[in-house]
């Protein structure tokens, strides 16, 4: 019989609906936002042939607060109005941590990205995140 850790990871390709990915917090979001954003970013910056040691470096321009930040106002004009609510969901949630190498503004619109990428992620708008991600790069 298999147990529910074995079901869970079975159904990580299962894409929640809308109302079930809104039933989380932003902070749920964010945490798995965060993530899918690295592995875009560090999956991107492969193509360039670096060392390890500069990818990583090229990495944080991408994945700080204050880049993150920038990305957020950046595509401001490009967001949905769900999605804009979703950015200020992220943006305005309660944070038990302080950020370490950002101010506190710039780690709240960060927060407030990684929501909205959670959210597309686990809602399965793939072609939306690659348009975003897409605007990103180019930038």
């Amino acid at each position: 019989m298999e147990n529910n850790q074995t079901n869970q990871i079975k159904n990580m390709n299962n894409k929640m609906t809308a109302r079930e990915a809104s039933m989380l917090s932003p902070l749920q979001l964010a945490y798995i936002g965060d993530a899918v954003y690295e592995l875009f970013i560090r999956t991107y910056l492969l193509q360039s042939n670096k060392p390890v040691h500069e990818l990583h470096k090229e990495a944080t321009h991408y994945v700080k607060a204050k880049a993150q930040s920038d990305i957020v106002h950046f595509l401001s004009e490009d967001l949905t109005d769900e999605e804009k609510g979703i950015v200020k969901r992220g943006r305005n949630a309660k944070t038990y941590s302080s950020p370490k190498n950002a101010n506190i503004i710039d780690y709240k619109y960060a927060t407030g990205f990684e929501t909205l990428v959670g959210y597309l992620y686990l809602t399965g708008q793939e072609a939306r995140m690659m348009e975003l991600f897409d605007k990103i790069v180019s930038h």
